[in-house]
């Protein structure tokens, strides 16, 4: 990055505030001013603090618990500077919730992360920069351009730093992330092993089968989130079951709801590393097993090279 002086607005919404400040340090600038207030029946008022007529403006805002309030308050933040005469919008969205509910599961059930997509489009959102969407086809639900984001090279830079190649082996949870674990394994040039997971209701798992040699190994369960930590824990101890000498865990969201932390703590896991893509609840917080990293500098120069026209896909090359 040769300049960091640029003629574009950032603003940020209340989901995440210490990260945008990270954000804005990495950028040398300073947020622009917006309020974002509630009126007594808990209607979420916006105003916009700066000229930000003809100027490309960029809005911060993890969907996050409380997850609906804060795609509102995104919603009406795009929606306000459409109507200011912004020359170009774009939703930067760290975490983007809903994006589970990508298909039709059951009968008559919605495909939320679709709705989600239709709404920031017709609010007047003209990019998305988000990060590690769980399906990558979520991208096709937008009409607008969408940058997806990946937290891998941030952690594979710790998980380089701090464990030894040797006897490593990177383990996806289940069937559905071992594209995202065979990725990790080959840039660490490490092993790779799959748990067979059985799925019995929404955020209930039981671990039934390692596939793969993690004996005498040290492992690093890889996956996008962790929410209630069912599908973490269950993990963990089948392969120690099978002899893992001990067990990491690294995620880019680490969502951490219900007893996700009561889980952890009692779990036989060493650590877990995570992304500031969401802030740590107050439990989670004060947990010492989990070790927060941040993607300030990788969400900071995506906000750089969209603005110039310059290749994001190169961050991750």
């Amino acid at each position: 990055m040769t300049t960091k002086k640029h003629n574009f607005c950032i603003f940020a919404g209340n989901s995440n505030p210490d990260l945008a400040d990270k954000i804005g340090e990495y950028l040398d600038m300073p947020l622009c001013g917006a309020v974002v207030k509630r009126f007594s029946d808990g209607e979420i008022q916006i105003e916009i603090n700066e000229n930000v007529r003809t100027k490309d403006v960029f809005i911060l805002q993890s969907t996050c618990d409380p997850v609906n309030d804060n795609l509102v308050e995104l919603l009406l933040m795009v929606d306000a500077l459409k109507r200011a005469s912004a020359r170009r919008i774009t939703a930067v969205i760290p975490y983007y919730g809903y994006a589970r509910q990508d298909k039709k599961v059951a009968p008559r059930v919605p495909i939320s992360a679709k709705l989600i997509a239709d709404l920031l489009t017709t609010a007047g959102a003209t990019r998305v920069i988000t990060m590690d969407l769980h399906a990558g086809q979520i991208q096709g639900f937008f009409n607008i351009p969408v940058d997806n984001l990946y937290a891998a090279p941030v952690l594979l830079d710790y998980i380089k730093a701090n464990f030894s190649n040797e006897d490593l082996v990177i383990v996806s949870p289940d069937a559905g992330g071992v594209e995202r674990a065979r990725a990790f394994a080959k840039r660490l040039n490490a092993g790779l092993a799959i748990v067979d997971k059985r799925r019995s209701a929404p955020n209930k798992a039981q671990a039934m089968a390692v596939i793969g040699d993690v004996k005498d190994k040290t492992v690093i369960i890889q996956d996008d989130m962790i929410d209630t930590a069912g599908t973490l824990t269950e993990a963990v101890n089948a392969i120690m079951e099978r002899g893992a000498r001990e067990v990491h865990a690294c995620c880019a969201h680490p969502v951490l709801s219900g007893p996700a932390v009561a889980r952890i703590k009692d779990s036989p896991i060493t650590s877990i590393v995570c992304t500031d893509s969401i802030p740590l609840n107050v439990k989670a917080a004060t947990c010492n097993k989990i070790k927060v990293l941040s993607i300030s500098s990788l969400v900071g120069e995506a906000i750089i090279r969209s603005y110039t026209g310059d290749s994001v896909t190169s961050l991750f090359v």
